[in-house]
């Protein structure tokens, strides 16, 4: 893992980092499971499965419900189902999201996953860590940290051919 000026940022050469760390991480783990957070966290977990040839234990999370600042925020527009096609109980799971910051959206997804079931063991994947956590949230598999100016936010963004790019906006 190293640290990047946020204008270096190339995304799909994150993704091949996080990849082999992932593969590497993951080597003789048991029922293996992946699940990505809503949106950009699910775009890379489903890229993830299908390289590591996991797509029909690959799931989504949605959060916006499970957010300790949803009585404040409210609904975002942009909600999506939740979709976990595979027993979760017992489960090595691979969390994923593309931007760890405060630690609280993975503490959200945590406690989604709990009503899905008890998991083995919850791993954490992101893209990269901008810091400045809130909670006691470390991931196992990061590609970089970047540092990024207060009130800006990096942001990935997929294109059609599914090619992934970070901007700060």
């Amino acid at each position: 893992m190293s640290t990047l000026n946020p204008h270096q940022l190339d995304a799909e050469a994150l993704y091949a980092t996080l990849l082999a760390d992932v593969k590497a991480g993951l080597a003789g783990v048991p029922d293996v499971a992946i699940v990505g957070i809503h949106s950009g966290g699910a775009w890379i977990a489903e890229r993830l499965a299908a390289d590591l040839g996991l797509s029909e234990r690959c799931g989504v999370l949605d959060v916006s419900f499970y957010r300790d600042d949803y009585a404040k925020k409210g609904l975002p527009a942009d909600v999506k189902p939740t979709n976990i096609g595979f027993d979760v109980a017992a489960a090595n799971i691979l969390l994923v999201d593309d931007v760890l910051y405060t630690g609280r959206t993975t503490r959200a997804a945590i406690n989604e996953l709990f009503d899905y079931g008890r998991p083995a063991r919850i791993m954490l994947a992101a893209l990269v860590d901008r810091g400045e956590r809130q909670l006691p949230v470390a991931a196992d598999f990061v590609a970089a940290k970047v540092a990024v100016p207060a009130g800006q936010a990096l942001v990935l963004k997929r294109a059609e051919d599914d090619q992934f790019t970070l901007t700060i906006e």
